[in-house]
């Protein structure tokens, strides 16, 4: 590394943590504070200061908990004004920055890119950037009638929001049921399958053949939720373990939300690495990265197959970086569904048939999604990677909402040259935001055909079906349900439903569109 001259302001990643909790028992179980804060301190470990790092950080950056996302006032625990602080307290530290990402999960890399920036201009020199969370737990107790003692009051400090925070659907997306992130990505599934010419069955196994490989990882991986090895025809079989929950998708393609896990990284500019004595052999560069959002209202996408802003995002931080995807030795793809590693994939030039993995960790459904922080995990585990192979590439991508908010990450223990700077995402977020579109009809009347559906499951089978359909007068985009009797139903399931025609009739306000299949 000697031989490269480093800015002193570049900003490096020089230490990462990450745990996870399987205490069963509701009242011997950390809170996602303390989780957070053991995560903390194994990162300021492994930088080699241990505890001292605590008198130098200036910068607590910590990601929105599940409890402060929208639609979680039912949640009576779990809430803390200023989280960065209260981490900060635990820790002994006296950061003049304590800072609160929004909800979605592209946030940990959206924070890392933040503060790399911030590093990069002199505004911070050494910082944590941390999250957790005790989603598992937290249902568990509540499942139980208990309330646990999640809260700090009044930590002090001032928090600053970073990023925008803001709902993820329309009143009449969220009256169809979209606000759910396990109905509406197998409409995204279905899309897919229709782009490919796939039918159901061949398409199903495909999505188990994706998805194997990712649980042969998390099976490896110390911190997974579920270490657990499973065949393509296991994970793409319906069986009483393994139901539907919006078809095509089967239990096991959903991310696993109810998990206790923590992870943290350490972000400092090179000449406070020097200063404190961070072996060079700890530092990971930030090579490339990027953030930008898809049209922001499902209803509104140019299609449901393809994203234009991880096209556009990739194609920035390639840019910044020097590199190509043929480079990349390590890959973490978000992996909530597995349309959202399809569209990561095909957007990032990445050809169905590379051998290389599309995961670190393991993916959200099998390693563990925990609430926003699932990428701070990708993050520290690439960082391990990478160091134990000195001048391998990473690749992280993050997704918030539904495929909708993305961050890219490029990182690798070789040296960047240069000075640190990355273009201004809002430069190229003017010209996704102008992508051609389908107008959307909230009040749709007519004939129409479908575009792609899901069929909603409970415990009990079948409830009801989503389809986004275009109507044949002016092929305007709308949102309905189908009628829920039986027998449509289990139609839906049993033949393909790309293309369909059928009648489409408005709501009563308040209410939801029916569309009826011929």
């Amino acid at each position: 590394m000697s031989d490269i001259k480093l800015d002193d302001r570049m900003p490096v990643l020089v230490g990462c943590g990450q745990l996870v909790q399987k205490e069963k028992d509701v009242e011997k179980a950390k809170s996602p504070m303390h989780l957070m804060a053991d995560a903390a301190e194994a990162a300021a470990a492994d930088t080699g200061l241990g505890k001292k790092l605590w008198d130098v950080v200036d910068n607590v950056t910590t990601v929105r908990f599940i409890t402060d996302s929208p639609d979680s006032a039912r949640l009576p625990f779990g809430r803390y004004p200023n989280a960065a602080k209260t981490l900060a307290n635990m820790l002994g530290a006296t950061p003049s920055k304590t800072c609160y990402g929004p909800t979605g999960g592209n946030t940990p890399q959206l924070l890392v890119n933040h503060t790399a920036e911030l590093i990069s201009r002199g505004e911070t020199e050494v910082a944590l950037v941390a999250g957790s969370e005790c989603f598992g737990t937290l249902m568990r107790a509540l499942g139980q009638g208990k309330m646990l003692p999640w809260h700090d009051e009044n930590p002090g400090g001032e928090r600053i929001d970073i990023g925008v925070e803001k709902l993820g659907v329309t009143e009449v997306e969220k009256r169809h049921k979209l606000q759910f992130p396990v109905n509406i990505y197998p409409m995204f599934e279905n899309a897919i399958r229709g782009k490919a010419g796939r039918s159901v069955k061949d398409h199903q196994l495909a999505i188990g053949r994706l998805m194997a490989p990712f649980t042969e990882i998390a099976a490896k991986h110390p911190q997974a939720w579920f270490p657990v090895a499973r065949t393509a025809e296991e994970i793409a079989t319906p069986t009483d373990d393994n139901r539907y929950v919006g078809f095509p998708y089967t239990k096991y393609m959903n991310a696993i939300m109810q998990v206790d896990q923590a992870a943290a990284v350490v972000m400092m500019s090179v000449k406070k690495a020097r200063e404190l004595g961070v072996p060079q052999s700890k530092w990971v560069f930030l090579h490339g990265c990027a953030d930008a959002n898809d049209l922001w209202y499902p209803t509104e996408r140019v299609n449901y197959h393809s994203s234009p802003a991880i096209r556009m995002m990739g194609k920035k931080a390639f840019a910044m970086s020097g590199w190509s995807v043929d480079q990349i030795d390590y890959f973490d793809l978000y992996s909530c569904f597995p349309s959202a590693v399809q569209i990561g994939r095909n957007e990032l030039g990445i050809a169905e048939d590379d051998p290389r993995a599309l995961t670190v960790t393991g993916g959200l459904p099998y390693f563990g999604g925990a609430g926003n922080n699932y990428v701070m995990h990708s993050i520290a585990t690439m960082m391990d990677k990478l160091r134990a192979k000195p001048g391998t590439k990473g690749l992280v991508t993050s997704n918030g909402w539904y495929v909708t908010k993305h961050g890219i990450g490029l990182y690798s223990t070789a040296p960047r040259e240069g000075k640190w700077e990355r273009e201004n995402p809002a430069t190229y977020q003017a010209e996704i935001d102008a992508e051609k579109h389908p107008r959307v009809e909230e009040k749709p009347n007519g004939k129409a055909k479908i575009e792609t559906y899901t069929v909603v499951h409970g415990r009990g089978g079948a409830e009801f079906a989503i389809v986004f359909g275009r109507l044949a007068e002016n092929d305007a985009r709308f949102v309905a349900h189908t009628p829920n009797d039986p027998a449509t139903l289990q139609d839906m399931l049993t033949r393909d439903q790309l293309g369909r025609a059928g009648t489409v009739k408005a709501s009563a306000e308040g209410g939801v569109n029916i569309f009826t299949p011929e």
